[in-house]
């Protein structure tokens, strides 16, 4: 799919949170590869990202028109940044990181459960201590691929999961586990976590999840809804990025970014993890 796209920080963003076994990221060669369900099952993918755009190679079937899709799913090709650039090209936080990168777009996820188990999985912890733990949820519960990859597991492998042999696998507080538990049994009672689901709604029904905070809902509305409008106040990087102490602070200042605050954090993101 052609659109403008800024490689660089899309390539490290995806390679921080590479879930072992299940998404194989090669930054010198741009490209990602992993198994996405595409209508009939996970069937390998590989997107190769280039400043002109996504190339995704499906190696199995798939429907009409789902590369293209997946690709805006998934980078973000289908944003109208001119809108963007209308918005926010005067503020004079967000203005010169806009200028600075033209076209960095917000990335979202093939995979919303697996985007909201990670955010759940990463809340107080790294990056890298997030994705080591997803690679154990993946190798325990997860569905081997002749290609050698892994799908990451589905929402009712992991609701079948006793919450203390969850515990045993992941290595993580009682308290983290039982909130994947807790969110897989949500997502098999009717939890949507894709683009186009009420974000609102959605944003209520994590928030009642034990375990599951403000932070954790605006990221997976980020990342699996899609919502542009999504500001997760509570993350330390915005909070470092934007120099101020508080939650609040972070809050304040995303008031004058809506109705494109998505789009605020991802630059502020990518100029204090990425900014090369």
């Amino acid at each position: 799919m052609r659109a403008l796209l800024d490689p660089a920080p899309a390539l490290a963003s995806l390679a921080a949170r590479a879930v072992p076994g299940v998404e194989v990221v090669d930054v010198a060669a741009a490209t990602v590869h992993r198994l996405v369900d595409l209508g009939a099952g996970p069937v390998p993918v590989t997107a190769h990202l280039t400043a002109a755009g996504v190339e995704i190679r499906v190696d199995g079937p798939a429907a009409p028109g789902s590369a293209d899709r997946l690709a805006a799913r998934w980078f973000g090709l289908a944003d109208d940044l001119a809108a963007v650039h209308d918005a926010l090209g005067a503020d004079p936080v967000v203005g010169p990181l806009l200028a600075a990168r033209p076209h960095l777009r917000v990335p979202g996820h093939p995979d919303g459960f697996e985007a909201a188990v990670q955010a759940v999985l990463t809340q107080q912890v790294s990056l890298r201590a997030g994705r080591t733990t997803g690679g154990r949820l993946a190798a325990a519960h997860g569905r081997p691929h002749p290609s050698g990859l892994v799908a990451f597991p589905r929402p009712e492998d992991v609701a079948a999961v006793d919450p203390l042999a969850l515990q045993a696998v992941l290595r993580v507080p009682h308290a983290r586990a039982r909130a994947v538990h807790a969110l897989a049994l949500a997502c098999t009672q009717g939890l949507t976590l894709d683009p186009g689901a009420p974000a609102a709604e959605v944003r209520a029904a994590l928030l009642a999840v034990p375990g599951i905070g403000p932070w954790t809902a605006d990221v997976v509305a980020l990342r699996a809804l899609g919502d542009r409008d999504a500001f997760p106040s509570g993350d330390l990087v915005l909070r470092r990025a934007l120099g101020v102490p508080t939650v609040r602070d972070v809050a304040d200042a995303g008031r004058a970014w809506a109705p494109w605050r998505a789009f605020a954090a991802t630059h502020l993101w990518s100029s204090v993890a990425y900014p090369d």
